[in-house]
């Protein structure tokens, strides 16, 4: 057994077993459970269903690897589909055409910059709590969404937009295209970079970092930055696949996306984690969402499940790095 534990580790890294073993209890229970789940229909619904959730989940989990928190992600990335969504109706609305997309995209991309820039300078600078900044930008950009939009929605896009939410490309969802090129993008930046090197030290502990000579207020900045564009792009892709904007798309995402992070094996104090661990987790969940449904099951069960499947996971790191330690 401890064989076949070092050869695993050696092959998929020791915070792969928990979202892997749970992938595999998903499958299996839900497999034996409803005769539907294992089906081409289950898979495709959660490849449409997984990216949005998961391109924020990337963007909660940068933040997470400093030992901060990104509270605003839902809200920034309503903000950024509002932008881009009023470009639009500026050009023309059902009429405009791909360059007024470019255009807006591009502005969104920029809201959901500046959104993490504000919150990285103050964190950076007043070393305010992550939990409090963060808190403080979703409250402003929440009433500030309710404010432009009188609480309503804004909706009637080209029909260009529409594959970007509901296409295909060889049979694969062009949504699903999209995060796992986030997913690259992300692994690359946290493992190849100066930056991710940094964010990992500053996670570990800020003042040694800031000791070898890391500009931590920089890489600080940066990392909000980057957790708010990667929430428009999350924004981007919930407007294409709604096809409207308002105030309040995928609040119910943020818990979630803290919890894909703990079941992928971060952190919660910073310092450690991948993301392809994380990326497996994002799919139990979503698989466990459908098999769920496929059984009738409430919508405040799945959240319960959610919730023990955490503990569960936590307990089996726990277990597993005690013996992993006793046989050395």
């Amino acid at each position: 057994m401890t064989g076949f534990a070092r050869r695993f580790n050696a092959i998929f890294g020791a915070d792969m077993a928990g979202p892997l073993t749970a992938l595999t209890a998903v499958l299996v229970i839900m497999g034996l459970a409803s005769p539907h789940f294992l089906t081409a229909a289950t898979f495709g619904s959660v490849a449409f269903q997984l990216p949005e959730l998961g391109v924020l989940t990337l963007a909660m989990l940068v933040p997470i690897l400093t030992g901060g928190l990104n509270l605003a992600i839902t809200f920034t990335a309503n903000i950024a589909g509002l932008t881009l969504a009023w470009t639009l109706q500026t050009h023309g609305g059902a009429d405009a055409g791909p360059g007024a997309f470019l255009i807006g995209s591009c502005l969104a991309l920029i809201v959901g910059a500046l959104s993490g820039l504000v919150m990285g300078l103050v964190i950076a600078f007043t070393r305010a709590h992550p939990i409090l900044v963060s808190l403080s930008m979703m409250i402003f950009l929440r009433g500030l969404g309710e404010f432009l939009t009188r609480g309503g929605d804004i909706s009637g896009f080209p029909a260009f937009i529409a594959p970007i939410g509901h296409g295909s490309v060889l049979g694969i969802p062009v949504p699903l295209l999209i995060l796992v090129a986030c997913v690259i993008a992300s692994h690359v930046l946290l493992s190849r970079t100066r930056l991710g090197f940094s964010t990992y030290m500053i996670g570990s502990n800020i003042e040694s970092a800031r000791y070898s000579g890391i500009n931590t207020r920089k890489v600080l900045v940066l990392v909000y930055m980057l957790s708010g564009i990667m929430a428009a792009v999350a924004g981007i892709i919930m407007l294409a696949r709604f096809n409207s904007v308002r105030v309040g798309h995928g609040e119910s995402y943020l818990l979630i996306t803290v919890l894909a992070c703990f079941l992928g094996g971060i952190n919660p104090f910073g310092g450690f984690g991948r993301v392809l661990p994380v990326f497996v987790a994002l799919v139990v969940l979503q698989l466990l969402s459908s098999g769920l449904n496929l059984l009738g099951a409430n919508q405040h069960l799945t959240t319960a499940v959610w919730g023990i499947l955490l503990i569960i996971v936590m307990v089996m790191r726990w277990a597993s790095s005690t013996f992993t330690g006793k046989t050395k």
